[in-house]
């Protein structure tokens, strides 16, 4: 057992292990699924229920605010998010991604009702978010698609479906490229499963970017610029991809107990925040 002379106590936030630079968030959530940067803090959007079900449709979804060490509610459980993931906040509106679903908050009111987009019958997974100008990307892991939908407005969100990929889980534009990472939505691994670079977003196109095969989910652009990170639920891990020559290398975490489901990562000023989706738990590494 390792001596308690290792491990520091936070208060109730969680810990800072033996390893430099690491610390764990875990107040106040429950089956985490994602982190955003936002407003000089990290959110981090919440299932809620008692059990861990992806596609549940109980409405106990909620978003935390972390800062400084503290967590408190963001967006609290109002009944619309079930199985929150990605999100997206732009303007004063926050997207995020639920069953079948994206929800549009208002940052500025966020008591009042948020809109509702749908998406057709059939496209239950709906994984993450990015924006390129006026539209909206959303990965929907179960229906190999990419929606695309016009966010210029403030009403009247129309999705249409925008470039079918094997398996989209986490998205990421990056220089005007949008790198996907893979995740087979019936957990079996499969050489499709890799991440992809869409380098020409008006024209199209899948090429494998890193071709080793696994259940990827989370993606995030360093701090520096020069690499990607990727989270990977088989094994468990988290590596950092170069963007010059694609080579692929492993980020060192060293927890007491291991990481199990890490899932929708960000960067955040030299930070990476990973959320330990079935252990309710953000993991926060130095980069």
């Amino acid at each position: 057992m390792k001596s308690l002379l290792t491990i520091m106590f936070i208060g109730v936030c969680g810990y800072v292990s033996a390893q430099a630079g690491l610390s764990v968030v875990n107040d106040g959530l429950r089956f985490c699924e994602s982190t955003l940067p936002y407003n000089n803090g990290i959110l981090i959007a919440n299932f809620g229920t008692e059990n861990l079900n992806p596609l549940n449709d109980e409405g106990k979804g909620y978003i935390m605010y972390y800062k400084d060490g503290k967590t408190e509610t963001f967006i609290p459980t109002d009944g619309n998010l079930s199985a929150p993931k990605g999100m997206l906040a732009q303007g004063d509106r926050l997207f995020v991604c639920d069953v079948n679903k994206i929800v549009v908050y208002s940052t500025v009111n966020k008591t009042s009702k948020p809109v509702v987009i749908r998406l057709p019958e059939g496209h239950l997974f709906v994984n993450d978010l990015v924006a390129d100008g006026k539209y909206l990307y959303a990965s929907v892991t179960n229906s190999d698609r990419i929606f695309r939908i016009d966010i210029s407005g403030d009403k009247g969100y129309t999705p249409e479906e925008w470039l079918k990929v094997p398996g989209p889980n986490g998205l990421l534009i990056n220089n005007g490229s949008m790198y996907v990472a893979s995740y087979p939505a019936d957990g079996n691994t499969t050489g499709k499963n890799v991440i992809y670079k869409i380098g020409d977003m008006a024209n199209p196109k899948l090429e494998k970017f890193v071709d080793i095969a696994g259940q990827y989910d989370g993606i995030a652009t360093s701090t520096d610029g020069n690499y990607i990170y990727i989270t990977n639920w088989a094994p468990a891990s988290v590596s950092k991809v170069s963007l010059s020559d694609r080579s692929v290398a492993p980020v060192n975490i060293s927890l007491d107990s291991p990481l199990i489901g890490p899932a929708d990562i960000s960067v955040k000023e030299g930070y990476i925040y990973i959320p330990d989706l079935p252990n309710s738990r953000v993991i926060v590494v130095k980069e």
